[in-house]
């Protein structure tokens, strides 16, 4: 069953103790410290056209798996030139009608992943909340990698998190999760497979309709999800030539641990291959 579908009208509701800000600051510490110098973007030339679009270039983020917007127009309300890519048509409308009520000039597109095309290079590519987690095969990784490592500008940033093996198998497990809003409510029945790291989560969400009778709307979504190890996510970064910078724990920002639950990755564009050879 095709995911964020009917749930991506209620999507923003149960995400709103998410610390969408919090995640924003953070991170764009971490790109002012990663990414390509102001050096990297002028040429030894006299062409300031070519040095305008360079210096645009490095101030490009793609928010890869956008979702509704909300961290993408953080980042635009700090003065970076967003692009948003996520593959639902509805999560997608509804980041889109947030773009129509702040004016922000933000460009969204609706890919997939793990074949996005872009028209030109970008200073950093960022993907959380746990979008990554979504590429079940180890395959479908690397493609996705091979991308970000194909458009991103000299010596660009890519920034992610990903939910670890621990968090699904251990703290998340079997578990069964309900909550109850006035206007919608969901169950959460998790399961998880460990001999394929895939994390099964049936949601049954209900939607009131009419407030005045009382009605409620239901609808059902099956999501899958894939819990990967810092090894494997290392190993998917050098397959796809990316260059692989640091880890730390989401949750404390020191170093990673046995118990970490998301972890963020910073990786640098590495050197494009041709025929197996760098160029």
């Amino acid at each position: 069953m095709e995911a964020y579908t009917d749930f991506a009208q209620v999507y923003d509701t149960f995400m709103d103790d998410t610390p969408y800000g919090e995640w924003c600051e953070y991170l764009s510490g971490l790109l002012e410290r990663y990414r390509p110098a102001e050096s990297v973007c002028v040429k030894n030339c006299d062409d300031s056209v070519t040095n305008d679009n360079l210096r645009q270039e490095r101030n490009t983020i793609l928010d890869l798996g956008c979702g509704t917007g909300t961290l993408t127009e953080l980042f635009a309300r700090k003065g970076y030139d967003m692009i948003g890519i996520d593959n639902s048509q509805e999560m997608l409308q509804i980041a889109m009608d947030k773009r129509d009520r702040s004016g922000l000039d933000i460009l969204y597109l609706m890919q997939d992943m793990r074949s996005f095309e872009l028209y030109g290079a970008v200073g950093a590519v960022i993907s959380v909340c746990d979008s990554l987690n979504y590429l079940t095969d180890e395959e479908d990784m690397v493609q996705t990698f091979r991308l970000v490592n194909n458009y991103l500008f000299p010596e660009g940033i890519f920034l992610f998190d990903f939910n670890t093996v621990y968090k699904y198998e251990t703290v998340i497990g079997d578990a069964t999760i309900a909550e109850n809003r006035e206007e919608c409510s969901f169950i959460w029945e998790n399961y998880y497979h460990e001999a394929q790291q895939i994390n099964e989560y049936d949601l049954t969400v209900f939607v009131r309709e009419d407030a005045e009778r009382d009605v409620f709307r239901r609808f059902q979504e099956t999501h899958y999800q894939r819990g990967y190890t810092l090894e494997q996510i290392k190993d998917c970064l050098r397959k796809a030539g990316l260059v692989f910078v640091e880890a730390v724990d989401a949750d404390t920002h020191e170093a990673v641990r046995g118990v970490s639950e998301r972890i963020y990755v910073a990786a640098r564009k590495g050197p494009m291959k041709e025929n197996g050879e760098e160029r």
